[in-house]
């Protein structure tokens, strides 16, 4: 009887209530059972039924926004690459934008970080390569974030090659990013010697049928006037040639130097603005001034070793890289290298550190040689003020004359009176008529004890 009398005084209506549930009528239900269960809740189920409607108002005015659908390979992939590649540094999102494309190249082969053929894609702000099958981008990086950019000759291969080597901030294999900040990776692709075959400009016209401009120099001249930071740098053989031709291209010059790090085989390229090691994950390039000082070890009859120690930019602690197993025929040149830039001397590391090489500064590569032709003049001055200092200090030790105060040892003197006692002695050996007479010079040194010595023994 009291139940009864309970479900009797609650409504059978409560506007709030069916207001904000009108469109849910079991949850409606619901929720007056529950009143009528418990009637002291009633007030309480009024106001969330209040908050409810205010809540479906507030997002009836807001745009609708579409639920990303993600299928689980690619975003394991994604997820892989996000940590610990080129795009770290980027939000995918940023990649992405439909920025104004400016160059795109179809079927390249890519080594770093994905070994795949992708489309190689440079934008107004970013260079990126993007899927061929799905249309989605891989991996890239921001201009800006770009340092180095380096196009080498590929090694032992039959067909002319070479590697694009794009090192942004933090993936040198010196420096290390900020704390909580991942590593970025290098980015390597290769194109072949000879006419581009899939190379278009952003509107889509096909570049280099004229075939008088190769793909690496086509893709080179496009990264010129793109990078707002640096220039491609190329080998040259004012600065390292290997006393080794290519062996797989008779006649050709080689630009590298096999080496070991750890059990690692990689190439040694001596460049303008540092030294590379590459081409396989993770690629190592000193800068100049990261370089404190580099030596040799075990150095044997065919093979020595270059160790290299390096000083990040934002730190003072240095760490050394060994690369063994060198060839002896390139000691020669690649000292000439080290001694040329200064690299042997820890003493100019500040010097380096303190004025960075900037070769790459100026557009045109008739700019850039001037540029490189500055940087070795710089050097030179620091080698000129140190040899300047030597020999000052060379001087100083030949004004001291030890042997002054000592009559045993003329070597030191140099006054007027020895000369005047050797020309008196120079005039003494001659005869009345002024002519030299002939001097027994044995007997004078020997006195009598000369004819005791036999004639095969003077």
């Amino acid at each position: 009887m009291a139940f009864a009398t309970i479900n009797s005084s609650v409504p059978s209506s409560i506007p709030a209530i069916e207001d904000a549930f009108a469109a849910q009528p079991a949850l409606k239900k619901r929720v007056y059972d529950a009143i009528a269960h418990t009637p002291q809740h009633g007030l309480l189920f009024e106001d969330i039924a209040k908050y409810t409607s205010s809540l479906l108002a507030r997002t009836a005015t807001a745009p609708v926004r579409p639920v990303e659908v993600v299928t689980d390979g690619p975003a394991m992939k994604k997820r892989k690459l996000q940590n610990g590649n080129a795009t770290s540094a980027q939000s995918s999102g940023d990649l992405k934008a439909d920025t104004l494309l400016q160059f795109y190249m179809q079927d390249v082969s890519f080594a770093v970080p994905q070994r795949k053929k992708l489309t190689l894609e440079i934008t107004a702000g970013f260079l990126r390569a993007r899927n061929q099958t799905s249309k989605e981008v891989e991996f890239g990086v921001h201009l800006d974030n770009i340092q180095h950019v380096l196009c080498l000759p590929v090694p032992e291969k039959n067909q002319r090659q070479f590697n694009f080597c794009i090192i942004p901030q933090y993936a040198d294999g010196v420096n290390s990013p900020p704390e909580g900040v991942a590593a970025p990776d290098a980015i390597v692709w290769t194109v072949n010697d000879g006419p581009p075959k899939a190379a278009f400009s952003g509107n889509g016209q096909q570049l280099g049928t004229d075939n008088e401009e190769t793909a690496d120099k086509l893709v080179q001249r496009i990264l010129n006037d793109s990078l707002p930071r640096t220039k491609v740098v190329r080998p040259d053989e004012r600065e390292f040639v290997s006393a080794m031709p290519e062996a797989h291209r008779k006649g050709e010059k080689a630009y590298h130097v096999k080496a070991f790090r750890g059990s690692k085989e990689g190439y040694l390229f001596l460049l303008s603005t540092g030294i590379l090691f590459g081409f396989k994950k993770p690629l190592v390039f000193f800068a100049f001034e990261n370089v404190d000082s580099i030596s040799y070890t075990s150095v044997l009859q065919r093979t020595f070793n270059l160790n290299v120690v390096a000083r990040p930019t934002s730190s003072e602690e240095t760490q050394e890289f060994e690369f063994s197993m060198i060839d002896q025929a390139d000691f020669s040149g690649i000292d000439g290298y080290i001694k040329k830039h200064g690299l042997q001397d820890a003493s100019l590391a500040e010097a380096r550190r303190a004025k960075r090489y900037n070769v790459n500064s100026a557009k045109g590569d008739d700019e850039a040689a001037a540029n490189e032709e500055g940087a070795v003049e710089e050097e030179s001055e620091l080698q000129k003020a140190q040899r300047e200092l030597e020999d000052q200090e060379d001087e100083d030790e030949e004004d001291y004359d030890p042997g002054s105060d000592s009559e045993s040892d003329g070597s030191g003197s140099s006054s007027e009176d020895d000369d005047d006692e050797e020309e008196e002695d120079d005039e003494g050996d001659m005869d009345e008529d002024g002519e030299e007479e002939d001097r027994n010079l044995v007997a004078e040194e020997l006195g009598s004890e000369a004819e005791d010595v036999p004639a095969e023994e003077l």
